[in-house]
């Protein structure tokens, strides 16, 4: 390979590890793609058929039309306690597909997403961590109605007495706030500490606030769009008059998980000393819940949902390499599972008959004990064909702001029905790295042919190993 400097001046070869010249838009904040960053959803149409590449998802139709039963099941609140089971080999879109169910839910339904691998911590328990997912996959939708006074103030007047404990100086006895909204005008005698909390945000005349009635708590909202200059750079944010009275009741929603919940509960709140201070920052950054500290914490959600003020939003658990948990783990899961508030889980494996870990004799198909494995409803994600390989390989060009010179899709594909649909995504990004290097803005085949040459997939690696050159167990041929 002989790829040249795109200047002109100079015309000998650069090596692989060149850096290209800093280009003029070096500087500019760059996004993070993720490999997922192409799933928007399952891309079902409004009969559960999945459509032949809607919402980035290319192939798997039976696998998506059966999560679109299980998103709707979800909804419902038909499949809480159950198991969704997606196997198959690697790169088929397991975890896409998990991810794609999480987008169908929406942002507000919690997701939580895990490794089978995370259980086995130094800190805590296999269990706890288990438990502590499917807690912080519950959430808890609270609804609160404040009676709050919001306008833009008129007037800002602290009225001063003698101070009873000296016979020098004054103390601020109460405080007038004048409140103006489009409807009318109020005149407010507040609390000195509500004036504290006031000099405290640095409100004067001409803000927009709100202070809540039964707690007393001050919020700036912004300055008054009456008091909006010319200028084309303000330091303000401006925000129209308040519409309605000035005393009007709000509706506030805020969404926890009861896994927020445990942890704020769980950990201890020291005093103001130094010692304490320094006690906290010696701990260990996770803290063990107890059985008795969320028994207490549901005892109380329980009573908000009772009166009405709460809701409980039953979420998903996502355990990718579900073969990784042990004996001991897939029983605490079907403890979890029949727990009264269970979120809906999700398991995803690549084994076939595989060895149930923490056993020495018991072989079970996936890697999960069959107890646990008559709970699930299990969905099989397909291989990929070359043509779907290719309209994956687009995808992510465009996701990830490529240009592919002609030929070269079709070169890509044809190394992902080789290899597999990973090694063809691996290729793009050093592909345009190298192409790059020799003057171009597309990639082009010559480029796809270079990777080869510096890259294996891993079906290449695992025919070469006992092969001449070849490695294998610490023995050189």
């Amino acid at each position: 390979m002989k790829a040249t400097s795109a200047t002109p001046s100079t015309s000998a070869p650069v090596a692989h590890n060149a850096l290209p010249p800093p280009s003029a838009t070096s500087n500019a904040r760059s996004s993070r793609i993720a490999p997922h960053s192409h799933i928007k959803g399952l891309g079902l149409t409004s009969d559960g058929l999945a459509a032949p590449d809607g919402a980035g998802f290319i192939g798997q139709t039976n696998a998506r039309e059966a999560c679109g039963v299980v998103v709707d099941l979800v909804k419902s609140r038909k499949f809480s306690g159950r198991a969704l089971l997606l196997v198959g080999a690697p790169g088929t879109g397991k975890t896409a597909l998990a991810l794609a169910v999480s987008h169908e839910l929406g942002n507000k339904v919690p997701f939580c997403p895990m490794v089978g691998s995370e259980v086995y911590s130094t800190e805590v328990k296999k269990t706890e961590v288990l438990a502590e997912s499917f807690r912080r996959a519950i959430g808890l939708r609270i609804k609160e109605t404040k009676e709050v006074y919001e306008g833009e103030v008129t007037e800002l007047t602290p009225a001063e007495a003698e101070n009873p404990l000296s016979g020098y100086g004054k103390t601020v006895s109460h405080v007038i706030v004048g409140l103006k909204t489009v409807k009318g005008t109020k005149q407010l005698r507040l609390d000195p500490t509500i004036y504290e909390a006031i000099l405290k945000e640095k409100i004067v005349v001409g803000d927009v606030i709100y202070v809540e009635a039964n707690t007393g708590a001050v919020k700036r909202v912004g300055r008054s769009d009456a008091y909006a200059s010319s200028y084309d750079l303000e330091s303000e944010t401006y925000v129209p008059l308040p519409k309605g009275d000035v005393h009007k009741r709000k509706e506030l929603v805020q969404d926890v998980t009861l896994g927020d919940l445990d942890a704020a509960n769980a950990r201890p709140q020291g005093g103001q000393d130094i010692m304490s201070v320094m006690g906290s920052l010696v701990k260990s950054g996770r803290t063990e819940v107890t059985d008795k500290l969320r028994r207490e914490v549901n005892k109380v959600v329980k009573g908000y949902v009772d009166q009405g003020v709460a809701e409980v939003v039953p979420g998903v658990v996502f355990i990718d390499e579900v073969h990784m948990l042990d004996i001991e783990c897939f029983t605490y899961l079907n403890a979890l599972l029949e727990s009264p508030m269970a979120p809906t889980v999700i398991l995803a494996t690549n084994r076939g008959n595989a060895l149930v870990r923490g056993t020495t004799d018991v072989v079970s198909p996936h890697g999960v004990p069959v107890d646990l494995l008559d709970r699930c409803l299990i969905v099989k994600t397909d291989g990929y064909n070359r043509e779907q390989i290719g309209k994956v390989v687009q995808l992510r060009a465009n996701v990830e702001g490529l240009k592919l010179g002609p030929g070269v899709l079709e070169r890509i594909a044809e190394e992902g029905e080789r290899g597999s649909m990973r090694y063809a995504l691996q290729l793009l990004t050093p592909a345009s790295i190298l192409a790059g290097l020799s003057g171009r803005n597309q990639i082009e085949v010559e480029d796809i042919g270079e990777m080869n040459e510096l890259f294996l997939d891993a079906k290449t690696s695992a025919t070469n190993i006992g092969a001449d050159g070849g490695f294998d167990g610490g023995k050189m041929w």
